[in-house]
């Protein structure tokens, strides 16, 4: 890695999905009492930034925002200097089906239940699930977001869907509702570089969430963490091959935590069905500080908006925001 003369662009960022999100996608009846772990594992990954003296984007969902109890959780995430970001009110993995309207309202909703809360207006958006459609993408435009970073380059999401609907108590209207949940193969032929999605005379900036190029295999934390199960020499030498992949085809890196990486089976045993959940929280952040550092280490790390804005100017491609409808963006030779 020694092809750059200063460290190359990354950012990092955390989806701060809910107990009661993961309840919602598995089908489980007792999700609309809105169990929350805020503040719980809010304090943890702000303890694991601070470490780090790291600045993130952490993308908050509006529902916790307009609940008493988390709006304090919430608030420490923005009194720490991190930027709050869009993941929608109802944490839907089907916005694909919301009529314009129903878009509208969703991110209006959410948008001013986030700023009550937190005193910050969200200029960024990730779809639940990584739902995105034309229709998303026009709404996030039409309300003058600057990025949107909810594509997942990846080929496996089928098999991801899979395993998440088989263990699943969904019936089979729920299922059929989440029948897009992480897209299809196609979402591999996604680009891994960031682009711009255009209606013509407006610019939307998307930073997608990195998978290894070529390969299209996910590095999100989950994944590793998953795979540190097994081997965690595996896990760093994964997450090290994709560092040098991407320093190589020139990538700037947006990598992906979750709530659930800081959180171990003493914490929560409802959520026993997200992988590596069976694992103490202790040896989880221990491997994600390793790779937290190699990440670091190689890149320098800012958040999606400054990330957002270090491409405003550049002359990175545009797409179609009409390609977001069949989950293509780019063709095989733009696939890195």
């Amino acid at each position: 890695m020694e092809q750059y003369q200063t460290k190359p662009l990354a950012s990092l960022s955390l989806d701060l999905d809910n107990k009661w999100t993961y309840l919602k996608t598995h089908g489980d009846p007792d999700w609309d009492s809105f169990p929350s772990y805020l503040d719980l594992v809010v304090p943890r990954v702000l303890e694991f930034l601070s470490d780090r003296k790291l600045h993130i984007t952490v993308f908050v969902v509006g529902q916790d925002a307009v609940i008493e109890k988390n709006k304090e959780p919430l608030l420490w995430i923005a009194e720490a200097g991190h930027e709050i970001g869009n993941h929608s009110f109802h944490h839907e993995p089907w916005l694909h089906l919301y009529t314009p309207e129903e878009l509208d309202e969703e991110l209006e909703h959410s948008e001013n239940a986030i700023f009550e809360a937190t005193g910050q207006r969200t200029v960024g958006f990730r779809g639940p699930g990584f739902s995105l459609s034309d229709q998303v993408l026009k709404a996030l435009i039409r309300r003058g977001y600057e990025y949107d970073c909810t594509t997942f380059p990846t080929f496996l999401g089928p098999l991801a869907r899979a395993y998440y609907l088989t263990t699943s108590k969904l019936s089979p209207e729920q299922k059929k509702e989440r029948k897009s949940l992480f897209g299809t193969w196609r979402n591999g032929l996604q680009s891994n570089q960031p682009y711009s999605w255009s209606t013509g005379a407006e610019r939307l900036i998307e930073i997608p969430v990195t998978t290894m190029p070529i390969f299209k295999i996910p590095i999100h934390a989950s994944y590793l963490l998953y795979l540190g199960k097994f081997s965690k020499t595996l896990a760093k030498m994964y997450f090290w091959k994709t560092l040098k992949m991407c320093w190589a085809f020139r990538v700037q890196p947006s990598f992906l935590l979750h709530p659930l990486d800081f959180l171990g089976a003493e914490d929560d045993r409802d959520l026993s069905f997200f992988p590596a959940m069976d694992q103490p929280a202790e040896k989880k952040i221990q491997l994600l500080s390793e790779i937290v550092g190699m990440f670091c280490e190689h890149f320098k790390v800012v958040t999606l908006r400054e990330h957002a804005k270090s491409l405003s100017d550049s002359s990175i491609a545009d797409r179609s925001v009409s390609t977001a409808t069949i989950g293509i963006s780019g063709s095989l030779a733009e696939a890195n």
